[in-house]
């Protein structure tokens, strides 16, 4: 295949390509939101995916452009009008750093709780919140090939992540970590997206796990990526397509799983040819693909969405694995679906797949104790209530449990949630104390044995 230059284009080009694409959009508040959320589009996205005789409607340009809904208006307000004024650029990105700092840029707590520590220190770039899982955050890869608007490691890319940036380029420290920690079964490559990384520097990192010396006890690499929706290229013709292939398939030589983790967030970036030959490709080397993506209002709150892009995975070889909740961060004032409404859409789409698509777990929060699904809403003793279940957690022991919550149409997160049957907390909140108070041990991950 005929290698397709990458074009890359960030805030600055947001009035040149409404211009092109669309003219009648004007520029100034977009400009105003993309100089508060991180902004990266390319031209896969602009010119194949986007339908821009339906913007500002059309999802993908939802995804990809961040939208003047996405701050408060007083705050689109103050934006707008220093973008228009002039201002210098410090003016700027100091407003720009004031609007930030309330929207919650790093959710579920995931610096004070999830750092494991070694001999009193902590691990940079390394989260442990699992007993099973650790995540890794290489330095290379904390940015994408395009960033999503609803992004949850939004701070990643912003000023506001400067000093809490989770990332390290010391594989060796993580291959050491991993040998020292027989609970792990698996790593996760995680970001930013690692998939941006050029092959020797993604190999420099996988190696030590698979290498005649790697720990035994590790099973699968995991690799957390949207570029086979952003830039599917990477796996086509890119010049270092083959050797990232070939990396794939060494990991799976080494007897242990690759697990893929692709993003997929609408049908329409699976549709595409270049994504469908670049996940052939990838299933080629062994390596298992696995789809997930959070509901999202504007880009896919539609159970016909859900059902056409999980029966498609499916066709294609995947595996549908995780519909999640919009997490309290960014803008989720704009992209947050209540969990009620979540749970119809899961639903709905669920009863119209095949048996062998029906792999997909949801809606699930990532929380701060945990992946806690929304798995019905029943009247139980005359109370209507959600039941919940753990699919992931802190406490090995709470995985499974079901527990229920007070019925609330508005509530769009764990915490908006009440116990019910008059119960004052929910029954993992006091072992969950217990834990956070013994932050300065280690993380969960470590501790929980």
């Amino acid at each position: 295949m005929a290698k397709v230059p990458y074009d890359m284009f960030t805030k600055t080009a947001i009035p040149a390509l409404f211009k092109r694409h669309s003219a009648r959009l004007d520029p100034i508040k977009y400009l105003a939101a993309a100089h508060v959320f991180p902004m990266r589009v390319n031209n896969h996205v602009a010119d194949d995916l986007i339908d821009w005789s339906n913007v500002p409607e059309d999802p993908m340009f939802q995804l990809a452009f961040p939208q003047p809904a996405m701050l408060h208006e007083q705050d689109l307000g103050l934006m707008s009008n220093a973008t228009q004024a002039g201002v210098s650029k410090v003016e700027l990105q100091n407003l720009a750093e004031a609007i930030r700092k309330k929207l919650n840029p790093h959710p579920s707590h995931q610096k004070q709780e999830n750092v494991p520590k070694v001999e009193n220190e902590d691990m940079p770039g390394i989260q442990h919140k699992y007993r099973e899982t650790v995540l890794f955050f290489p330095s290379e890869g904390q940015y994408c090939h395009a960033f999503c608007t609803y992004c949850f490691r939004w701070a990643q890319f912003t000023s506001v992540g400067s000093t809490q940036t989770f990332k390290s380029g010391n594989a060796q420290q993580l291959a050491q970590y991993v040998s020292q920690s027989p609970q792990v079964k698996d790593v996760l490559f995680t970001g930013g997206d690692p998939m941006v990384m050029p092959a020797p520097v993604l190999r420099s990192y996988i190696d030590p796990l698979i290498s005649d010396n790697a720990p035994r006890h590790l099973e699968t690499i995991r690799i957390g990526t949207k570029s086979l929706a952003w830039w599917p290229y990477k796996y086509l013709s890119d010049p270092e397509s083959k050797d990232v292939l070939k990396l794939f398939s060494d990991v799976v030589q080494s007897g242990r799983q690759l697990a893929f983790q692709a993003h997929f967030s609408h049908p329409r970036e699976l549709e595409h040819p270049a994504a469908q030959e670049a996940m052939r490709l990838i299933r080629m080397t062994g390596a298992q693909v696995r789809c997930q993506a959070p509901l999202i209002k504007h880009v896919n709150d539609d159970p016909k969405i859900w059902k056409d892009m999980w029966n498609l995975q499916t066709k294609l070889g995947a595996i549908p694995y995780y519909m999640f909740v919009e997490r309290d961060t960014g803008a989720s004032h704009y992209f947050a679906v209540p969990l009620e409404r979540a749970l119809r859409i899961f639903n709905a789409a669920y009863s119209g797949l095949a048996g062998t698509a029906r792999t997909v777990r949801g809606p699930s929060m990532s929380a701060s104790p945990g992946k806690v699904g929304v798995i019905g809403e029943e009247m139980i003793a005359g109370e209507r209530v959600f039941v919940l279940k753990f699919f992931q957690a802190r406490n090995p022991d709470w995985i499974g449990r079901v527990f229920f919550a007070r019925y609330d149409p508005d509530a769009v997160w764990l915490d908006g949630l009440q116990p019910a049957f008059g119960q004052k907390e929910f029954f993992y909140e006091k072992e969950y104390r217990e834990i956070v108070s013994r932050v300065n041990e280690g993380s969960s991950g470590q501790i929980q044995t």
